[in-house]
């Protein structure tokens, strides 16, 4: 009896060290949140003031990078673009009152954001009207060469359009703005000059929008591109929402097979990753910022009937790739351009890479709109982070610590 007793109790001590060694090594192997993968896309970690990059939260590990486009190369193209349509221009026709100054007036969609500020500053550059701020008025006369002619150019008027609920960007804003600079300016307004599509097509929704003014915009939006081939809108800048979508996922898919230093940035990027798929269009990575950024593209009359045929990107197929689950934040669920453009291209691909996305939209005001919901985050594999507020990393972050 004893004999039994003892042999019963060594095989409890066997069992109880199996199981023992198999938990330990189970918790060894689960990840902890503050070392899974974390991609901050659209609304790049910065000071709204400074618009210094807030490198601390792009180093909160060594698998956080930041996914969006050249904002400064953006600004130029658009500045470019404008440029070259004064250049093609009919003098007599594009200055309305014939007194020889070309005037603008300037959507500006929020003063704290970098994207913002690109564009601001190089609108006002490339018309030479920077004066070494891209706050709302603060302007200096230019002069550009219209259709052979040098004029003077004049920033009119500049506004940030925020929303009575206290929203950047907003489409109504500009509404009212341009009514109000329609009626107070007349035919001192040559040209409109916006930071976003959404403001721009704002402005056109103005009942006393002069007719044929020249206005320009930004984000290649559906809308926007239909308005341009029906000769609404002049112009706008693709920061290819498709690309920033897709390098968005494969930089989180990279993180999450395990990929480290450039592998990270050249996978799926510069040559194929190792399911084959590559991404076609030019995405470059800023390593002082740890930023993968898309091109940008003018887009006029000329071609915007290669966008309007929405082909997505062929360079990606439907890979063999585990499937992993991540959290992706989105700060406005009224932003157009992240509504109508990203979002749509995020749940194209995300199924061909193997990311099972669960998507919270905020209200675009309060970070808390996005804060509250970011939660049961153990039950993901990897984050994508678009903030209301540029300085918000630290929120996120600080919830991903424990």
């Amino acid at each position: 009896m004893k004999k039994a007793l003892v042999l019963m109790l060594i095989a409890l001590i066997a069992v109880t060290s199996v199981f023992a060694q198999g938990g330990s090594e189970a918790a060894a192997s689960v990840v902890q949140n503050k070392d899974k993968p974390l991609v901050f896309f659209n609304r790049q970690p910065s000071d709204p003031v400074t618009t210094e990059i807030d490198m601390e939260t792009m180093n909160w590990n060594d698998k956080t990078y930041y996914v969006g486009f050249d904002a400064v190369g953006g600004g130029v193209v658009q500045g470019q673009m404008i440029v070259d349509f004064l250049a093609e221009a009919d003098p007599a026709a594009i200055d309305r009152n014939g007194d020889g100054v070309i005037g603008y007036v300037l959507c500006i969609g929020d003063v704290g954001h970098n994207d913002s500020k690109a564009r601001t500053q190089g609108i006002r550059q490339a018309l030479g009207t920077w004066a070494g701020s891209t706050d709302p008025g603060v302007a200096q006369e230019g002069s550009a060469n219209v259709g052979g002619t040098t004029m003077k150019v004049v920033e009119l008027d500049s506004r940030a359009m925020t929303g009575t609920d206290g929203s950047t960007w907003n489409a109504n804003a500009a509404t009212d703005a341009m009514g109000n600079w329609a009626n107070q300016l007349g035919d001192q307004i040559d040209l409109v000059i916006s930071n976003n599509d959404g403001m721009a097509m704002g402005c056109l929704q103005a009942s006393n929008y002069p007719t044929g003014v020249p206005i320009f915009g930004y984000d290649a939006n559906a809308d926007a591109l239909e308005a341009i081939a029906a000769g609404r809108l002049t112009g706008t800048v693709s920061q290819n929402a498709d690309a920033q979508a897709a390098a968005t996922l494969q930089t989180l898919r990279n993180l999450l097979d395990g990929l480290t230093g450039a592998d990270v940035y050249t996978k799926g990027f510069t040559e194929p990753d190792q399911y084959g798929n590559k991404i076609t269009p030019e995405v470059n990575y800023e390593a002082d910022e740890k930023a993968l950024l898309a091109a940008n593209e003018a887009v006029t009359i000329a071609n915007v009937q290669n966008l309007l045929s929405g082909a997505r990107d062929a360079g990606i197929k439907q890979s063999s790739a585990e499937v992993k689950n991540v959290l992706l934040t989105i700060y406005n669920s009224a932003d157009n351009f992240l509504s109508s453009n990203y979002l749509p291209a995020l749940n194209y691909y995300a199924p061909l890479m193997g990311i099972n996305l669960t998507v919270v939209q905020g209200d675009g005001q309060n970070e808390s709109s996005c804060l509250d919901r970011f939660t049961n985050l153990n039950s993901f594999d990897a984050y994508a982070i678009n903030m209301v507020k540029t300085n918000s990393g630290p929120d996120y972050t600080s919830r991903l610590q424990y």
